[in-house]
């Protein structure tokens, strides 16, 4: 099933995406009815992160560097994600990190003073490693198999709707200036996120396998737990499918780390964007992002995922060398660039999520997440500190390196693409 209608119809009214949105029950309700209470404030403030820090004295170095330093320590978490997740239970691991890993890093960032500030708001954000593998469980192993691209593109979507708040962060650092601004901005998102995860708790209740991984490891340590993670990683190693897909994760993961560590540095330094005119291009990538989802996918819905997702990684590659290759205050072409980001953006991700969804053992979702997360991080880590080694010597090169990787995603999507049309799974990923 797609999320739209086997006719391809884009009447809102009768949208699958409108029709699932409401029929929601239970946790998949639940998680995604609260995510803009997440969105709203991470919107307001990520644009102007990497600038922020810029402003206290950091340097490109000292923030790559807490880049890697950081997923370094998401390392051990996610190892230990899995085995936290079925002892607690996906629900109240939830809320407990959720708390830990967002609203606490926030306080620290709203009074920060130096680097060390920003390592330790790094290192305690990298707790939502744990909560990523939890809240992933708690929204999909209870939810409708048939639903899963609409539900993971809800998700999108209430953080693209919620996109559309960030030009008043823009307003404000006019009125009061960037520090004072995002020192607020911080402190309101520490509220927001604390609410999101209380709310995200009421609303939910402990999936089936929860209850069920929760009594078999109830008389476990966390270190019994983990010792069982060698025969996972065995079985993961023999499915191709989650092989390819993990590949196509840790592509999409380093160029995260790329993109939103240094597009602001790039914008502002190198193409002399002012800091208050940034949050325009995340309401336009909002906007764009918006309508594919609802009036372009439904003409490409019938094709085989390896077409869209190829094609995405070929985009993403463009919008990249556009904005290498745009001039100082090249409005225009940040623009296309951010436009271009949007559509492949809409046509990879929920695709991405489903595939995973469908290629791993229901019974061990949480220890597989947790072992594929800790390779994607083994080798994603270094990239903040290579990334911010090459915007040190010249802005570009981090996202020359963003297209090189997209050149191995189209290519990795395609092969993937072509085996599971040679060998089938169970379920077929389908746009």
């Amino acid at each position: 099933m797609t999320p739209f209608s086997h006719t391809g119809n884009c009447n809102l009214k009768n949208h699958s995406l409108i029709a699932t949105l409401k029929d929601l029950r239970g946790n998949p309700r639940g998680c995604v009815y609260t995510e803009p209470l997440w969105g709203i404030p991470f919107n307001l403030y990520s644009p102007y992160v990497s600038i922020y820090m810029l402003a206290l004295g950091l340097t490109d170095t000292q923030i790559g560097s807490i880049v890697s330093i950081s997923w370094g320590f998401q390392l051990v978490l996610a190892l230990f994600s899995g085995a936290v997740t079925d002892k607690l239970g996906r629900r109240l691991t939830t809320l407990i990190f959720d708390i830990i890993s967002w609203s606490v890093p926030a306080l620290i960032s709203a009074v920060a003073q130096n680097y060390w500030y920003f390592l330790a708001a790094g290192l305690v954000n990298s707790f939502w490693r744990i909560t990523h593998t939890s809240w992933s469980c708690l929204l999909v192993e209870d939810a409708d198999k048939d639903q899963l691209v609409d539900i993971y593109s809800w998700i999108y979507i209430a953080n693209l709707i919620v996109g559309f708040v960030a030009p008043l962060a823009g307003a404000l650092i006019a009125e009061y200036t960037l520090v004072p601004t995002v020192r607020g901005l911080y402190v309101f998102a520490a509220i927001m996120f604390t609410l999101k995860a209380v709310a995200t708790y009421l609303m939910t209740q402990e999936t089936q396998q929860g209850v069920i991984r929760m009594k078999e490891t109830r008389h476990q340590s966390i270190f019994h737990v983990l010792g069982e993670y060698r025969g996972i990683v065995q079985a993961v190693l023999r499915t191709p499918q989650t092989l390819y897909t993990a590949g196509i994760l840790l592509i999409l993961s380093i160029s995260n780390v790329i993109t939103g560590n240094f597009w602001g540095i790039i914008a502002t330094e190198r193409l002399r964007i002012p800091a208050e005119h940034l949050a325009f291009f995340p309401f336009v990538k909002s906007a764009v992002t918006l309508v594919f989802f609802f009036f372009v996918m439904p003409r490409i819905s019938k094709l085989h995922f390896k077409i869209p997702m190829s094609l995405g990684f070929v985009g993403y590659l463009i919008s990249q060398a556009l904005l290498v290759l745009a001039p100082t205050q090249s409005y225009l072409l940040l623009g296309l660039s951010v436009f271009m980001e949007a559509l492949c953006f809409a046509a990879v991700y929920p695709l991405v999520d489903k595939m995973f969804v469908l290629t791993v053992d229901a019974k061990e979702r949480a220890r597989i997440q947790s072992i594929l997360q800790v390779g994607i991080i083994l080798v994603t880590s270094p990239f903040g500190w290579i990334a911010g080694t090459l915007s040190g010597i010249d802005k570009t090169l981090p996202f020359a390196l963003n297209m090189a990787l997209f050149a191995i995603g189209a290519a990795l999507a395609f092969i993937a693409g072509n085996a599971s049309q040679k060998n089938p799974p169970a379920e077929t990923v389908s746009p």
